[in-house]
């Protein structure tokens, strides 16, 4: 179940990779596209085989599931060496992604939209008010919404700092 998701992650990703960068792909898109486009001919391949088997009507359904099932573990290992590919390449894009990503842009864009209406609270609002409680409150809000902000930004770094196992390369069938 687990490699399913990872393989519908690892698939959801190539479009998004593509419109990311559609100049220049990076080595990492490259191998990606190369491995997907691989798996996909063994994909078509195994629902070839597996469709002959269930048009098979002298085979019994208990016998069609048998030979179903002996025919996904042999194509098991292209699942397997094909999720290890894309999570380790899909790792490796976004890095590249976060790496373009201008956050000094994108916090002074915020502020600008945000200033106004944090001009208009401190003039008209609570803010204005010199209440000492009042002024605790905040201050712990504002504490709150900063160590709320730090975990995040750790944990992103955390999962992104991690080390990725290299693929495993698939059995020879």
């Amino acid at each position: 179940m687990i490699r399913a998701l990872s393989l519908a992650a690892a698939l959801a990703l190539l479009p998004v990779s593509a419109a990311v960068a559609q100049e220049a792909r990076t080595s990492a898109e490259v191998q990606l596209e190369t491995a997907a486009a691989a798996f996909e001919k063994k994909m078509e391949e195994f629902g070839e085989r597996a469709e002959a088997i269930q048009d098979d009507d002298a085979l019994s359904e208990t016998a069609k599931g048998l030979r179903v099932a002996a025919l996904w573990s042999e194509y098991q290992p292209h699942v397997a060496a094909f999720t290890d590919v894309a999570a380790l390449q899909a790792g490796e894009i976004a890095n590249q992604a976060l790496a373009e990503i201008d956050i000094d842009a994108i916090v002074q864009e915020t502020l600008l939209g945000v200033a106004p209406l944090v001009q208009g609270l401190a003039a008209n609002g609570a803010w204005a008010q010199a209440d000492p409680d009042q002024m605790v409150t905040y201050g712990l809000m504002a504490d709150y919404a900063i160590g709320q902000s730090e975990a995040a930004i750790e944990e992103v770094s955390e999962a992104f700092d991690a080390p990725v196992a290299p693929p495993a390369p698939p059995a020879e069938a």
